[in-house]
């Protein structure tokens, strides 16, 4: 699983085995080792985040932050997309 980038304890992280054809643009953060079913956030067409779910149980004010630190990174993060998976779709 590729790393994006770290935010204080938390991997903000791209699992590398995202389906056929992949999932659209998104990450997941987790606080320790990283997991297929951690916090997944859809990143859209205009670099907002969507949150998908929760399943890491990180506290919802850490969330809020978490997530504005990756939609001010959205264009990192759809560069690493790319780069990794060569190709990308949007949730909205």
């Amino acid at each position: 699983m590729p790393r994006v980038f770290r935010i204080g304890p938390y991997t903000v992280y791209f699992w590398a085995n995202e389906g056929d054809p992949s999932e659209p643009v998104h990450v997941h953060i987790s606080d320790g080792i990283p997991s297929a079913n951690a916090t997944k956030v859809w990143i859209t067409r205009a670099g907002k985040c969507y949150l998908c779910n929760n399943n890491s149980h990180i506290p919802e004010r850490v969330l809020g932050n978490l997530m504005e630190i990756i939609e001010a990174r959205s264009g990192e993060v759809l560069e690493k997309w790319l780069s990794f998976f060569g190709c990308a779709s949007y949730f909205c």
